[in-house]
Formats: C-alpha cells, sequence, structure tokens
C-alpha cells in the first residue's frame, strides 16, 4: 500500500474498498488500487490509502501466484523468477530494515531513461498490436496510451519475416498498347455474373458486362435467367453497329457456358 497516488499506474477508483486500521487503532479508507513498476519489474493491485506516510508491501504478495521468489542476506533482499533464476530487484539492507529499492515510473517518462526490454518482450509487443513499428511501439509507451503495456524502450533486432514479406511489391505490369485497335467495337470484352442472393425489382439476378476496348465504354444489363446472354449480345451487337455504323471484330470472354 502507498499514499502516492502519483506511483500508481492503471488506477482504478473504488468507492468501497475497505479500510486499513494502524497501530495507533485509527483507520483510513482505501481509495482504489492500481499498480507499481520500474519498468521491468511490477507490483500489483496496491492499494492507495490517503495519508499513508510510508510505503509498505508485503513479501506474500511479491511471490503468491506470480512465480517470483525473495531471498534475505546480510547484504540485503533479492528477488528472482523461479524459473529462470533470472534477478529482477536487488535492495540493500539498511540496519534492521530490508527495504525495497524500487524506483517507481510515473507519468510520462522519457524514452531513453527506460531499460531496454529483451528480444522476446519487444516481439511480443509487436505481434500483439499487429506488427505496429518499433518508433510507434516506442511512442505509446512514452505517451503511457496502452493500458497494461510495459514502460520498456522496444528494439528490434533482426527483421520480421512477416513484415517483410507483406511489404513486398510487385513491379507493375507494362501498358499493352495495340495500334491495330483504331476504332470503336474492334474488340470487346463479356463477362457474365451471378446469380445475385437478392433480386432487382425486376426479379432479375444475373449482371452482363461489356467493355468497349477502344473507347473503354461499359454497358451493364440486367438478366433474369443465364440462359438469355446469348441472346442479348447478339441483340446488343446488332443496335450497336446499327447506331455507330461500324462492325463488331472480336469478342473476349472467359468462356463462361
Amino acid at each position: 500500500m502507498t499514499g502516492r497516488k502519483e506511483y500508481l499506474r492503471d488506477y482504478r477508483n473504488l468507492d468501497d474498498a475497505g479500510n486499513v486500521r494502524f497501530g495507533n487503532n485509527e483507520t483510513c479508507p482505501i481509495r482504489g488500487y492500481g499498480k507499481i513498476t520500474n519498468g521491468q519489474f511490477t507490483i500489483n493491485r496496491v492499494a492507495f490509502v490517503e495519508g499513508l506516510k510510508h510505503n509498505l508491501v508485503s513479501i506474500s504478495q511479491l511471490v503468491v501466484g506470480t512465480g517470483n521468489a525473495v531471498t534475505f542476506n546480510n547484504q540485503g533482499s533479492v528477488i528472482t523468477k523461479e524459473a529462470t533464476n533470472e534477478v529482477l530487484l536487488k535492495s540493500e539492507r539498511q540496519g534492521s530494515m530490508f527495504p525495497l529499492n524500487l524506483k517507481p515510473v510515473t507519468g510520462r517518462q522519457s524514452l531513453c531513461l527506460l531499460s531496454k526490454a529483451n528480444s522476446d518482450v519487444s516481439w511480443l509487443w509487436h505481434r500483439r498490436l499487429a506488427h505496429l513499428n518499433f518508433k510507434d511501439l516506442n511512442k505509446l509507451v512514452a505517451m503511457d496510451l496502452v493500458r497494461g503495456m510495459p514502460a520498456l524502450k522496444f528494439d528490434n533486432d533482426c527483421l520480421c519475416s512477416a513484415c517483410e514479406h507483406g511489404k513486398q511489391t510487385k513491379q507493375r505490369h507494362p501498358t499493352v498498347i495495340n495500334p491495330k485497335i483504331t476504332e470503336p467495337l474492334s474488340v470487346l470484352y463479356i463477362d457474365l455474373c451471378g446469380p445475385s442472393a437478392i433480386e432487382s425489382i425486376g426479379k432479375k439476378k444475373y449482371i452482363l458486362v461489356i467493355v468497349d476496348d477502344y473507347s473503354r465504354f461499359t454497358w451493364v444489363l440486367f438478366l433474369r435467367n443465364k440462359s438469355d446472354a446469348a441472346e442479348e449480345i447478339i441483340n446488343f451487337i446488332k443496335k450497336m453497329e446499327l447506331m455507330l455504323n461500324k462492325k463488331v471484330r472480336t469478342v473476349h470472354s472467359d468462356n463462361g457456358s
């Protein structure tokens, strides 16, 4: 518990969180809970007790359910990860007291003062935030924009294969200019799509698209049945040839039945 609200990150104010009774039999209400971190080591569920003059920490809170271990000796205390024996925090003994040497991160911390995250943590947050680049990852930390994000400086030590693959581009296809096409209706591109799940007002479910290669003009015809396509194409060609006084030379399709 602490009496310094500015030490707490992700603080949640609570109306009825109980009381704390001191040695002189006085009580103070618990205003809420948050967490204290120095960027590498975090203590969760720290109570904010208004008026408390000294910060107090329970050893059981440091080890129960956290996977941490606390060792005391003549020099001081050491908090380590039980699985890897990694040292998380060292504190020197002062007389008969074992204070916790934890300098909490408060407010928006300058990136240059933050500890550098190891490679596994950096890439974990890179993937969690949809492969966000590391410049913006560090901006999120500096501006304290993501709740629960560790106050660490993220750095990439290699290229992300997924990002590298996703950003690969192909050289664009060159524009094909056919000098033989010199007038409308020389080449028509035809495609039929459908049936649509929703019918039009006229009970039509198929769409016939015709594109003139010369002018890029597009006609869209709506059909009730797929079998109507052949008749519609013949009628369309006759109509256009009569209107423009030109002949259709070539018709391209995807060989759909």
